[in-house]
């Protein structure tokens, strides 16, 4: 498609009354020309100034220590392990290696050895199962896996393996050993970079293939934009909350790097170690999911530590509503919470908020990032629709990735031959060129001839001062087709009943929007981004006729 005549783009919301697209208003960051070979490895460290920062780039937090590596360290045991990664373990350009393992010091080191020798990444969740590691490492056919000794078990037994914590491994970390002539590696910025799979909340997982091109442009539009949030007395601390397989904690950590901020890594994950970390280490920033604003706004263990070095706390993966976002501003009124949208398939980044004022539209993930166009296209029609209409959220830019691994009929019917990324998200843009997400298209409920979208709903329950976490889901109706059914973890020593529940939305919504049933649950389950797994929740409630949990 033909790019819009300036005249005919509103300035307020990008929007294109000749083609219907909104373009992004952000100043482009400036990329280097794609025609240049260069990994995503090389380019986050040409941000860094010379001589490195002296402060730690990598902190890993546990329970007795926290152990550290400056930047200059993390520069020369890349440079080690990259040639031990070609020397001796024979990785080339273009192999798979299969990553299978929990956070710690060595998994980043390891991410950036093999981007900067042009290998393909492909990090999954310890926590899968056999079958789901045996379909991922069938659609990459990897050439090496890293691991460790109590996840090895769970990888096919042909597969090739390196135990991050063998004495093997060890010795590649090493600087200084002398390392054998090699001739370099060209990458081209348009060669596969990862491979990270989708959440797989619709369906099984699939393989988004990342080009190393698509992270340099998520991480120059993240350099460029900066200045939104000026530095107030030396690098950001940045506490990581996501997993590094997952999309946002991959792109995250080379954000880290490429502005010269120290990442604080944790062992284990849980509020009270958060808050035992950022007292710690003086944190002044994290990336969070939703389901940690709603602990950080609701919890007594607050008073117990010294968060006044925190500054911002960025929350993606899924959706925040607004009522959240105002209820952690009461809590922290000294710390901007803003929202940001991405899928993997737009390798995390589509939208975000920038700066204080825009942190205050509640309720939104901010404008579309620079270099990115959108359309709102009606599913039923194909009509594409201007500002205040709801449709399908599509994406194109420099941002989408190439395809699906092993899919090409999934990436076909994702990806169009203009390259526009159908994203599946029910979405709108406001005036002012504001994105808000709706819902996932998929899940609406379909309640006689009206739309039910889930989030909004469990937005309304959140609010519930006796509500800790919710979920709602479709159930089958003879008369409706689905009701809306709510799963609620209460607050402890609550007697929240189903009648009342049912009651306190019912008054804030249209009478088709009513939750019909409740069921009570200790916790609602969740990807490691915080996506709701409805489908668990679903096949639960069809499992019995009335079911309490």
């Amino acid at each position: 498609m033909a790019a819009a005549p300036p005249s005919s783009i509103d300035p307020r919301s990008g929007f294109s009354s000749t083609n219907g697209v909104y373009y992004s208003l952000r100043a482009p960051p400036p990329l280097p020309p794609d025609s240049v070979p260069l990994s995503i490895a090389s380019y986050a460290f040409s941000l860094l100034p010379s001589p490195p920062p002296s402060n730690p780039a990598i902190i890993f937090s546990t329970s007795s220590s926290s152990p550290s590596i400056t930047y200059p360290l993390l520069i020369s045991q890349v440079s080690s392990l990259a040639s031990a990664l070609r020397s001796q373990l024979r990785i080339s350009k273009g192999d798979v290696v299969y990553i299978l393992a929990p956070t710690s010091l060595e998994i980043p080191i390891l991410y950036i050895a093999l981007l900067s020798i042009g290998a393909v990444v492909c990090p999954s969740n310890p926590l899968s199962t056999l079958d789901e590691i045996a379909h991922q490492v069938s659609l990459t056919n990897p050439s090496v896996a890293f691991t460790n000794a109590s996840f090895a078990a769970k990888l096919p037994r042909h597969l090739a393996t390196v135990l991050l914590e063998s004495p093997l491994f060890r010795s590649f970390l090493e600087p200084g050993a002398p390392a054998p002539s090699l001739p370099p590696v060209e990458t081209s910025q348009y060669d596969p970079a990862a491979i990270l799979y989708s959440s797989g909340t619709t369906g099984r997982v699939k393989g988004v293939i990342i080009t190393h091109r698509n992270l340099i442009a998520v991480i120059a539009g993240h350099y460029a934009s900066r200045e939104a949030w000026p530095l107030e007395d030396g690098p950001d601390v940045t506490l990581f909350t996501i997993p590094l397989f997952h999309v946002f904690g991959f792109f995250m950590f080379f954000r880290s790097v490429a502005l010269g901020d120290t990442t604080v890594l944790m062992e284990k994950v849980d509020l009270a170690t958060i808050l035992r970390a950022v007292h710690a280490h003086r944190v002044k920033f994290i990336p969070v999911s939703p389901p940690l604003v709603l602990a950080l706004a609701k919890s007594d263990l607050i008073s117990k530590f010294d968060l006044s070095s925190l500054r911002r706390v960025a929350s993606g993966g899924a959706p925040l509503g607004p009522e959240l976002a105002e209820l952690f501003i009461s809590r922290f009124p000294s710390v901007a919470i803003y929202q940001s949208y991405g899928l993997t398939e737009s390798t995390g980044s589509a939208a975000a908020q920038l700066g204080p004022e825009e942190c205050l539209v509640f309720g939104s993930v901010g404008k579309i990032s620079a270099g990115l166009e959108a359309k709102i296209v009606d599913p039923a029609t194909g009509e594409v629709l201007p500002p205040g209409r709801q449709g399908e959220l599509w994406l194109r830019g420099p941002t989408i990735m190439k395809g699906y691994i092993g899919d090409d009929e999934a990436t076909i019917s994702t990806l169009d031959s203009e390259g526009w990324l159908k994203t599946g998200d029910l979405c709108y843009f406001d005036q002012d060129g504001f994105l808000f997400i709706v819902d996932r298209l998929k899940e609406l409920i379909k309640y006689k001839a009206y739309q039910v979208p889930p989030a909004e709903l469990e937005k309304i329950l959140l609010s519930h001062p006796e509500i800790v976490d919710a979920a709602v889901i479709p159930y089958p109706n003879e008369e409706a087709g689905q009701v809306p059914m709510a799963f609620v973890v209460r607050q402890p020593q609550s007697t929240l009943s189903e009648k009342q529940i049912i009651d306190f939305v019912a008054k804030q919504v249209s009478p088709y929007k009513k939750i019909r049933r409740v069921a009570f649950i200790s916790s609602i389950p969740k990807s490691a981004a915080g996506k709701i797994l409805r489908r668990e929740l679903v096949n639960y409630a069809l499992s019995s006729p009335r079911p309490k949990l």
